[in-house]
């Protein structure tokens, strides 16, 4: 199956995973043009994908979406990265926004709070996740300051449920388990402010592929450690009532990004100085 083109990717993550988007949200300016996709590609057979028109005054922008990042039983979370990276590469993708449920480590944050992350921490394992050794990948602005700056201003207008930040540190752990107090204490004194699973390795293919990218976060709970113990009812109501409003954010977020990276972002992939000998 050809790949189609698409300048734009969504990747849904927890807090969108319990709805189907866009069909629950009644937008009118959404459509889908193709759903139930899946592409062949060097890691195996990718995840299911949608297609979606999104009509704007400017032109209709192509997006392709998938969900909860596209990890599924017997696929590894890295190589579900890799699955999903060389999809948006061969489609052209340039620029990849991304949703996801954290925990706070920062004790001043609450549930319901929404986070625009600005750097993170990599505690994972999962640091060789490549697509080619073609590029060194300089990780600063890792997080496109372009998006992020507009994804905050629409925020602090359409977020009624919380507070809005527009910048965090990211603590990347592996899971599926959470994480013990004793880690969560050492992420705090090394600067972290939430923790979440699927931040990376996405920050390092999307910067393989010259692509700009920018997540917003939904504490879901305190970390273990932080306040008081996480309580499995309130996540629950905040994955299944709190998700359908973050979703609807994330659309006219979309409907008005223009296509223009006006950022430093595909400058900070350079050619690599590793060079074969033989």
């Amino acid at each position: 199956m050809d790949i189609p083109q698409a300048d734009f990717a969504l990747i849904g993550g927890s807090s969108t995973l319990n709805i189907e988007i866009p069909e629950f949200l009644d937008l009118d300016y959404v459509e889908i043009t193709g759903k139930g996709l899946v592409f062949a590609t060097p890691y195996g057979a990718s995840p299911e994908f949608k297609v979606l028109r999104i009509k704007h005054q400017t032109g209709d922008k192509k997006v392709l979406t998938c969900k909860m990042h596209g990890w599924r039983k017997g696929v590894s979370r890295g190589e579900a990265s890799r699955q999903i990276f060389w999809v948006f590469k061969n489609a052209g993708v340039k620029k990849v926004f991304v949703e996801g449920g954290v925990g706070a480590i920062n004790h001043l944050l609450r549930p319901r709070d929404l986070v625009i992350p600005n750097d993170y921490i990599d505690f994972s394992m999962r640091k060789d996740v490549g697509l080619e050794d073609k590029y060194l990948l300089i990780m600063r602005e890792a997080l496109c300051p372009d998006m992020r700056e507009r994804l905050a201003e629409l925020c602090e207008k359409e977020w009624r449920k919380g507070r809005v930040f527009d910048r965090s540190v990211y603590v990347n752990t592996d899971g599926r388990h959470f994480e013990s107090p004793a880690e969560i204490n050492l992420f705090k004194i090394g600067g972290g402010d939430i923790v979440g699973q699927s931040m990376c390795p996405e920050v390092y293919l999307a910067r393989e592929i010259g692509a700009c990218y920018a997540g917003i976060y939904i504490i879901v709970n305190y970390a273990e450690g932080i306040i008081a113990p996480w309580q499995h009812d309130e996540m629950a109501d905040i994955f299944y009532n709190d998700g359908l409003d973050l979703a609807k954010i994330m659309f006219a977020f979309l409907r008005d990004l223009p296509l223009e990276q006006n950022c430093n972002c595909p400058e900070l992939r350079k050619d690599t100085l590793l060079k074969k000998i033989y």
